[in-house]
């Protein structure tokens, strides 16, 4: 595998720490210490110190963020990113921290999640209704209850009117996924379950029953980038960054062109060619699953199958997907796309113990995407890594 991305005339860029806060119910910890925690492993697995981190990026927390986030955690960065495009922010973070290694603006960046969702919607300290308040385009789906779920359950009914996908098969999504959690440790969920039992639950929004929805968690994360001088001093082995695009599409319903193709067949398309390989070509794939929709759709418009035949290759296809549980069964405490990155990182590096995929002859997977999707199919962000 070549090192770093194939389009790039700068330097080549690494993936070289990766962690996990702790994750799951976590009712005694703040989304600062949750950062902290992240991040403090982050840079024992890279064994980089704290003193190389010139980059940071961070996002949803603190009125300054990530002024706040980086002082708490002790950084005087020469180079940030907030960017906040709901889910998809980390991946297009980490294209943005790619690019500014690639061109010299920093060396080593740090980008760090965390977030007490779950336990602050028990203790009462916020709300999940995203529409309250709603000011701008939003006000005008506002008043009419179109809540973030009911907008993913719109979409998904599009497609199933349009390309006869079932429920059946968009459960599917939810079974694999906890079939995968199941061999995660770390996974809030790991019960096996079944498509009737997704069926038969609960309906939140039709289609979509209890299950068809991500799990409310808390946790954070951490991954550490760095151009390619400093893999030599690195406690593990790189993964590089080859290849990534990003995209947006609407916030208001009414300007979404299709309801069935998300911004992702703009970002994949640009992620794959900048990285100079195919969707046929990867060992894996990490997809925001808020929805069992969004992981159909986007594996579709990331090009892995033809358009409108995502419910046969959901219910049917060996490729891995969502490999530690995803946002169905894992964790989602809220932006979830940089556990996407963490996930792929530590498949590619063959960290990933009982769920750990194998090529034939049992090698280690080489290639891996990762793409995330925020708001309602408002943004997109896929990056395309590959190990040596």
């Amino acid at each position: 595998m070549a090192q770093g991305q194939s389009t790039r005339t700068g330097r080549e860029v690494a993936v070289l720490g990766i962690a996990l806060s702790d994750c799951g119910r976590v009712d005694d910890a703040t989304p600062y210490a949750l950062h902290a925690q992240a991040a403090r492993r982050a840079l024992a697995d890279s064994g980089l110190p704290r003193s190389a981190v010139d980059g940071f990026a961070s996002a949803g927390l603190g009125t300054l963020a990530p002024v706040e986030v980086a002082e708490y955690l002790g950084l005087r960065p020469h180079w940030v990113d907030s960017t906040s495009v709901g889910g998809a922010t980390w991946e297009v973070m980490a294209a943005h921290a790619a690019d500014a290694i690639a061109a010299g603006h920093a060396d080593v960046v740090l980008l760090v999640y965390g977030s007490t969702a779950r336990a602050d919607l028990k203790a009462g300290r916020r709300t999940a209704n995203l529409s309250f308040g709603a000011r701008g385009p939003l006000q005008f789906e506002a008043p009419y209850g179109h809540t973030l779920i009911a907008k993913y359950a719109m979409a998904a009914r599009r497609h199933m009117h349009q390309y006869g996908t079932t429920a059946e098969q968009l459960a599917t999504v939810a079974v694999r996924a906890r079939a995968n959690a199941a061999r995660n440790p770390d996974a809030m969920y790991r019960t096996p379950i079944t498509v009737d039992d997704v069926l038969s639950g609960p309906m939140i929004a039709d289609p979509f029953t209890k299950l068809h929805c991500c799990i409310r968690s808390d946790g954070g994360c951490a991954v550490l980038l760095a151009a390619s001088e400093y893999v030599r001093d690195a406690a593990r082995p790189p993964v590089w960054v080859l290849g990534s695009g990003t995209a947006v599409s609407h916030a208001a319903m009414s300007e979404w062109d299709d309801f069935t193709v998300s911004p992702a067949a703009v970002s994949g398309r640009l992620a794959f060619s900048r990285a100079g390989v195919t969707p046929e070509e990867m060992d894996l794939a990490e997809i925001y699953d808020a929805f069992t929709y969004m992981t159909l759709v986007t594996l579709e418009d990331l090009g892995f199958c033809a358009k409108g035949e995502g419910g046969p290759f959901v219910a049917s296809s060996p490729l891995p997907v969502n490999t530690d549980g995803g946002g169905l069964s894992a964790c989602h405490p809220g932006m979830r796309g940089l556990f996407l990155l963490v996930e792929a990182v530590r498949q590619l590096r063959g960290e990933a113990g009982e769920r750990q995929v194998r090529k034939a002859g049992g090698a280690l997977p080489e290639l891996a995407v990762a793409s995330g999707t925020g708001g309602w199919f408002c943004s997109s962000g896929t990056v395309v890594l590959g190990r040596d």
